[in-house]
């Protein structure tokens, strides 16, 4: 879902980065003023984890697309809304700069698309009322279905919208959108699906990391989420789709 700088106008780039940076410095100050032990090193961990996932695109079958998670709902539950979106941005940000994900111009937009519509929206007012620390799997996954549907289908409607009132590119909003949504609604199940089999692990294991505890974190908690990431990077390398994403699948289709 990384929107590319050709897509975006000045005036929308600016508006975004600027509504953007303003998130992030109230997260680091909601951060800051938390004081739960052991939370930074955990974000360090986590990001390590949801950096090595999103490198993994899996096909969606019958499309001739793929997707990848996201991780703003696995973030949020097991860090907290405000440390998750700080985070995911720096993640986004990492992607950016590294790997050339989206663009400098986009990223205040890719960092709103992706971490704000997960973590602050989809996040407190899907999962937070919906959830309770010993759910059911069937609510787990009930739960992190919706959540994620409504984080990704909203983060798909805003790149539309970004990219509709920019105005620099032939892409009409009625048939872009008409392909963004249905496309990324699987890469949605598929997100809804790793979270809730990830978070009925620490549920299982490590409860105290699930809803954003606010016990110490333990150190074997962090090694487990290392070596998952760890794991998870390794099979990136043979697993990953080659096959466009739902971004630029919506795109092509729209251009046709």
């Amino acid at each position: 879902m990384h929107i590319a700088d050709a897509l975006i106008s000045p005036t929308v780039a600016v508006a975004m980065d600027i509504l953007s940076a303003s998130l992030m410095v109230v997260a680091v100050r909601q951060v800051k003023h938390s004081r739960t032990e052991g939370i930074v090193p955990l974000m360090g961990a986590l990001g390590a984890f949801v950096l090595a996932a999103q490198m993994v695109n899996f096909a969606i079958p019958g499309t001739g697309s793929s997707g990848h998670l996201i991780g703003g709902v696995l973030l949020s539950a097991l860090l907290g809304p405000w440390a998750a979106l700080l985070v995911l941005s720096s993640v986004v940000i990492v992607q950016c700069l590294l790997f050339a994900d989206g663009g400098l111009l986009a990223l205040g937009c890719n960092v709103f698309n992706m971490a704000v519509c997960s973590c602050l929206i989809a996040y407190p007012l899907v999962f937070r009322p919906l959830m309770r620390p010993t759910a059911s799997w069937a609510r787990l996954l009930t739960v992190c279905m919706l959540t994620s549907i409504v984080g990704l289908e909203l983060g798909a409607f805003m790149v539309t919208a970004e990219t509709a009132l920019s105005g620099v590119s032939a892409l009409t909003f009625s048939r872009f959108l008409l392909f963004m949504l249905p496309i990324h609604l699987p890469i949605a199940v598929g997100e809804g699906l790793a979270t809730a089999a990830l978070l009925a692990f620490v549920q299982r294991y490590r409860p105290e990391m699930l809803m954003a505890g606010q016990p110490p974190v333990r150190r074997r908690s962090l090694w487990m989420v290392v070596g998952v990431a760890l794991l998870i990077a390794l099979g990136a390398w043979w697993g990953a789709s080659s096959l466009p994403d739902g971004l630029e699948w919506s795109i092509e289709k729209t251009l046709e």
